[in-house]
């Protein structure tokens, strides 16, 4: 027994490094791993106590308290969970079963739980056009990985359309610790509206798997009770608790991933890469994205690879593009190495670049 490869039709996902080590044959140590949008410098958590290892995980030892003055929200709309993807499996399924717009290229997760769970899902490009009319919405914000950015008063106009039907808009808020004041916490627990949070990306605690589901209470306690006692651990939750309340720490780490997102959305740009910037990564959509992703993986830089699929530009057009994310390197050196790579794989692609040039003039 043990972790063998995902199901045929199961989403793909970043951090899969196993399969560049497989794939290339090349040892794990030797890899620099870019392929998440996860701080490589994370919080550093202190050494649980005793009783968090031995004793069963207590709902009462406060996590939801410090969770609500961290996102200040009420606490009563605070559902603790195993990370996001608990939650984005569950709540399809205590939905009436509806029309579902989630945009073409997100986070992969949510449109087969849509669907699993028996609801419709409609077509719908992304923010630069008004989600069709359905009973739910779904929208990363920032948007993985195509760092697309909603601002609330456009988000608080989507909620009001969907609440006044008695539909939902679900806005998850994974990347969005790094630059919080266009959250939608504000609006927590009105009807119709559930805002996902991660303590997986910018505190750089994804392998703990705990982050919040920010709800109406009526639905936060459907959603608690599906979901099951003992859903986050004992040590997960001390974690959790600490890192919420080092504000010290939160403000250093913002400033820091600030200046690190626009100094990689610099690095990329000087190599001739078109790319677009969130604070904890960087997204490049180009018909070379696949020559590069193996190019860099040649020098053992492992980034995350988008298939061929539709992507919403904001020019209006709507083109078949493959893209490359790629996370922020954790040390001077690893900058330095990504600084290495790209460059080899710029000037690698020159003949592909002009050849593409070529073919999309010609059309």
């Amino acid at each position: 027994m043990g972790g063998g490869a995902p199901a045929p039709c199961a989403p793909r996902h970043g951090g899969n490094l196993g399969e560049a080590i497989r794939r290339y044959a090349r040892p794990r140590e030797d890899w620099l791993d870019l392929s998440t949008g996860i701080n490589p410098v994370g919080y550093p958590v202190p050494m649980p106590p005793p009783s968090a290892w031995r004793d069963l995980p207590d709902a009462f030892d406060a996590l939801r308290d410090v969770a609500a003055r961290y996102y200040g929200v009420p606490v009563d709309t605070v559902v603790p969970c195993a990370g996001s993807q608990a939650v984005i499996r569950a709540i399809p399924t205590l939905l009436r079963p509806g029309r579902v717009a989630v945009a073409a290229l997100t986070y992969s997760e949510y449109a087969p739980a849509f669907a699993k769970a028996g609801h419709t899902l409609v077509p719908w490009l992304g923010p630069e056009v008004e989600p069709p009319d359905v009973d739910y919405v779904v929208w990363v914000n920032p948007d993985n990985p195509t760092t697309r950015h909603v601002a609330r008063p456009t988000l608080e106009h989507w909620h009001g359309r969907l609440a006044r039907r008695g539909g939902m808009l679900i806005v998850d808020e994974a990347f969005a610790d790094v630059s919080p004041r266009e959250s939608m916490t504000p609006h927590v627990g009105k009807d119709g509206l559930v805002v996902l949070r991660s303590v997986g990306k910018f505190f750089g605690l994804a392998g703990i798997r705990a982050g919040f589901a920010l709800a109406p209470e009526r639905f936060g306690a459907q959603l608690a009770e599906h979901l099951g006692a003992w859903t986050v651990s004992g040590p997960a939750r001390f974690a959790v608790r600490t890192a919420l309340a080092d504000t010290a720490w939160q403000t250093a780490a913002r400033e820091r991933l600030l200046r690190d997102g626009e100094r990689l959305l610099a690095l990329l740009r000087t190599h001739g890469w078109p790319a677009r910037g969130a604070p904890l990564f960087a997204w490049i959509p180009h018909v070379l994205a696949p020559q590069w992703h193996e190019r860099l993986a040649a020098e053992g830089i492992w980034t995350r690879l988008f298939d061929v699929r539709p992507v919403g530009l904001p020019d209006g057009e709507t083109r078949r593009l493959p893209s490359l994310r790629l996370g922020l390197p954790g040390s001077e050196l690893a900058w330095r190495r990504l600084d290495a790579a790209l460059a080899i794989a710029a000037a690698s692609s020159y003949p592909a670049a002009r050849q593409a040039g070529r073919a999309q003039r010609s059309r």
